[in-house]
């Protein structure tokens, strides 16, 4: 591999981790559609080049090229975001033990915790990211794991992560954030001393609506582990999503670093609008995490949300009328994308619950794409006035 140090993301991006002699001359990371190789003595299990096994040239690349990213020790790509969180979790607790975990995650990660993990003998305690003070009231003697999210979704909250760090070291926990939000582009949890980066790669990191895979990064110890374990529960990326998500991050940075600028163009219109009761965006001063926000981050996102003075018949009329952002979920694309989380990834959450968590079912979530700025807003802005 080359030892030219790339300093900066956007070269990492392109560059980090391609194979060195490029393959067969080839410029483009080729499709290694093999399953299986040639065995050349291996002696261990997980050893064998297999496609099972993560370790084909094409999630090979893909390993070097994230935890460059990221400015981390290793990083291991999975089948889905979701097959990552559930990885690195099962992979750190075993049975008895306990986690904490920020009360408002995404909404497949809160089912998992809430429904799911009881089942494997473990169990979690969820605690509000914004008042470290109250953290240590949660912990027990058998507490192993603390999670967090860089940017939490819905709320597009900012916790406080140095303090997220402290604790978890003082307490001997594994800290892991979902930095699906953020991506490498705005913030590198390793650099921070993070233990475990988690992303849904279908997001950010690929970057254009068409394929599913999800990455753990962070800690050479841990990742090596979970490695195993992932081995073993079949969460396999597949050489053509491989190839296809190596292709995305060639671009991240520019995507990204647009999708910024054009959340924050979108966030100041929509605050100043009489149809908007709130807007959650880290970029807004406003915003309770913003301090924090600008501190850590390098930018601060493509993702809001907001709320209706009028309600749901306002957000539902506004969902209608609105023709550049897709009404369909998951985020991170070059196409904007527009969905209302309580019928979404928190339908599954009693009412009540989602109430108290601020989620409720007015509000709406926006992924801003890499479309014309102001293309966005007039489009919005036409939907907004036909709610008031």
């Amino acid at each position: 591999m080359p030892t030219t140090p790339f300093t900066t993301i956007d070269t990492k991006a392109v560059h980090a981790g391609e194979p060195q002699p490029r393959i067969g001359g080839a410029v483009a990371m080729p499709i290694f559609q093999s399953s299986t190789y040639l065995y050349e003595g291996e002696t261990d299990y997980h050893a064998l080049r297999y496609v099972r096994l993560n370790n084909t040239p094409n999630h090979e690349v893909l390993h070097r090229k994230l935890k460059a990213l990221e400015g981390a020790e290793s990083a291991l790509v999975t089948s889905s975001g979701m097959a990552a969180i559930t990885t690195a979790i099962l992979g750190v607790l075993r049975s008895g033990d306990h986690m904490l975990a920020l009360d408002c995650p995404y909404g497949g990660t809160r089912g998992f915790l809430a429904e799911d993990l009881p089942r494997f003998g473990m169990s979690c305690t969820f605690i509000d990211p914004m008042l470290p003070a109250s953290w240590p009231a949660a912990l027990r003697d058998n507490s192993r794991v603390i999670y967090m999210e860089s940017i939490t979704n819905p709320l597009m909250q900012v916790p406080d992560l140095r303090a997220f760090v402290e604790f978890a070291r003082a307490h001997n926990l594994v800290s892991m954030v979902d930095n699906t939000f953020a991506s490498p582009v705005n913030f590198r949890p390793a650099e921070i001393g993070i233990d475990l980066s988690l992303h849904s790669c279908t997001k950010y990191l690929n970057g254009h609506n068409d394929l599913a895979a999800g990455a753990i990064i962070g800690r050479a110890d841990l990742v090596d582990e979970l490695r195993l374990l992932l081995n073993h529960l079949g969460g396999t990326l597949d050489p053509h999503a491989c190839f296809l998500l190596h292709r995305g991050i060639k671009t991240l940075a520019l995507r990204v670093r647009r999708q910024n600028d054009s959340a924050g163009r979108i966030a100041d219109f929509l605050e100043k609008h009489a149809a908007i009761s709130v807007v959650n965006y880290p970029g807004l001063a406003s915003n309770r995490g913003h301090g924090r926000a600008a501190e850590l981050f390098d930018g601060y996102g493509g993702m809001m949300s907001f709320d209706f003075v009028d309600g749901v018949p306002a957000a539902r009329q506004f969902l209608e009328g609105v023709t550049i952002p897709i009404v369909a979920v998951s985020l991170g694309g070059v196409e904007s994308l527009i969905i209302r989380p309580a019928v979404t990834a928190y339908a599954n959450v009693p009412p009540a619950e989602r109430r108290r968590l601020g989620v409720t079912d007015s509000l709406v979530r926006l992924s801003v794409g890499i479309e014309d700025a102001n293309d966005l807003v007039e489009d919005l802005r036409a939907a907004l006035d036909g709610t008031v």
